[in-house]
């Protein structure tokens, strides 16, 4: 289901501009119009039938496909080198439906502990309220990950590179593990996007992504998607049996033996998406698509300015330590260099000699940069997650996140890079 003309030994930037798009059948218009409907007019009552059987693909109520959303899914599946993808309002709710569609209650999973804290806290609190259980590891280490794996276990979950910063784990080891266990490798690649690694090609079976970051880019839309590889065989095992076994939902139909390489992505949009109803806006995945179009360009702007104010950092005499996979420093240097050839992104963090009161001061001292909780903005953004994103966790979990008292995350922009270190030292100098 890609566009024929956008073939797949296209250039990336190609694929970023072209992939799942054609002019308006009806208009001609070149961009993807905003289809702001809920709803669309069936052919006749055989056809209405076949849609809702999923017999037919078409448009039915844009709480399950829609037209300007439909183009978004296609060109990310293209770009990560996936079979079919399901987009859905926000990045957690990417991850909901993922692992509503994998989990039933009383079964659990493994997950890096070096997450988003809003990971953290869905995965280590709310997903427990219905019967899910994860187990955190310390993703240094891949035998962590199989050392962590029980009967009950149903999935691997990891950010390749982890936010709030600086981690890059190694994703063909923990892919072979899932393998060896039967299980899908989920990836969280929004920190990376597809210009800088596709988890897809070390092995991956699913990944996820905030669409709200670096892919929209501009700080204006929430998403997230849901992308698979096509190549996970849910039958190899008695563990998933939502996909292969009947669905009382639809008459009985057995997603994996119907749909195939793509069934897992219409489980997730036909039950869970229908269900519970955490659809992405037309207006949303417009303003997705259009930043898609320049993120090869950003992507090389933000990790070309990350690793000047890295290095710059890493000398100033108020900042014990970054974090920062560009740098030779970084025992995660070799791995960046593995699986993200391109640069090591611009989201990092960095130590500050003065501890808590310190990080307040710098994110309230700077004037250009934004202290904001976001990445992935044209604009340099600033946080203290001790105090912001990983509040709600211990002082265990927050350490373990690399979210400790003195830490401040930087999410580098698009500005002159000279503006970007001057803000940083004036800030620097009031800590």
């Amino acid at each position: 289901m890609t566009d024929t003309k956008t073939p797949p030994e296209a250039g990336f930037e190609t694929r970023a501009i072209h992939a799942g798009a054609h002019p308006d059948p009806a208009t001609g218009a070149r961009n993807t119009p905003i289809y702001q409907t809920t709803s669309y007019v069936f052919d006749d009552a055989d056809h209405a039938a076949d849609l809702f059987n999923l017999q037919t693909f078409g448009f039915i109520y844009s709480r399950l496909t829609n037209p300007t959303v439909a183009v978004l899914e296609e060109r990310l599946a293209n770009l990560e080198g996936g079979r079919a993808a399901v987009c859905a309002a926000s990045g957690h709710a990417a991850q909901f439906l993922t692992f509503f569609t994998l989990l039933g209650p009383g079964d659990e999973f493994v997950a890096s502990r070096n997450l988003y804290g809003g990971s953290i806290t869905q995965f280590g609190i709310s997903f427990e309220k219905l019967g899910w259980k994860c187990h955190f590891v310390d993703p240094t280490d891949p035998e962590n990950f199989a050392a962590a794996i029980t009967p009950k276990t149903k999935a691997i979950f990891l950010e390749v590179l982890a936010n709030p910063g600086g981690i890059v784990v190694d994703l063909e080891a923990v892919a072979a593990i899932a393998k060896d266990a039967g299980i899908p490798l989920i990836v969280d690649n929004t920190m990376a996007t597809p210009y800088l690694c596709r988890p897809f090609e070390w092995g991956a079976d699913i990944i996820v992504h905030s669409t709200t970051k670096f892919l929209g880019g501009h700080g204006n839309s929430l998403g997230g998607a849901v992308i698979e590889s096509g190549k996970f065989d849910w039958a190899q095992n008695d563990k998933f049996p939502s996909m292969t076994e009947p669905e009382p939902a639809y008459h009985g139909l057995t997603f994996y033996e119907t749909f195939g390489n793509f069934g897992f992505t219409m489980k997730a949009r036909a039950v869970a998406l229908r269900d519970f109803g955490p659809a992405l806006s037309p207006t949303n995945a417009f303003n997705t698509i259009t930043g898609i179009e320049t993120l090869p360009l950003r992507m090389e702007r933000h990790v070309a300015n990350a690793q000047d104010v890295a290095t710059f950092l890493e000398g100033h005499p108020a900042v014990d330590w970054v974090s920062y996979a560009g740098l030779t420093s970084s025992p995660y240097h070799n791995l960046a260099k593995k699986y993200l050839p391109k640069g090591a992104g611009s989201v990092f963090t960095i130590g500050l000699k003065g501890g808590y009161e310190a990080g307040v001061k710098l994110v309230e001292g700077v004037e250009m940069i934004s202290h904001l909780a976001n990445i992935g903005d044209t604009r340099s953004l600033i946080l203290h997650p001790a105090s912001t994103t990983h509040r709600q966790l211990t002082e265990e979990q927050r350490l373990a996140a690399g979210a400790g008292p003195e830490v401040v995350r930087l999410s580098i922009g698009l500005e002159t890079a000279n503006d970007i270190k001057n803000d940083l030292d004036q800030g620097l100098c009031n800590t």
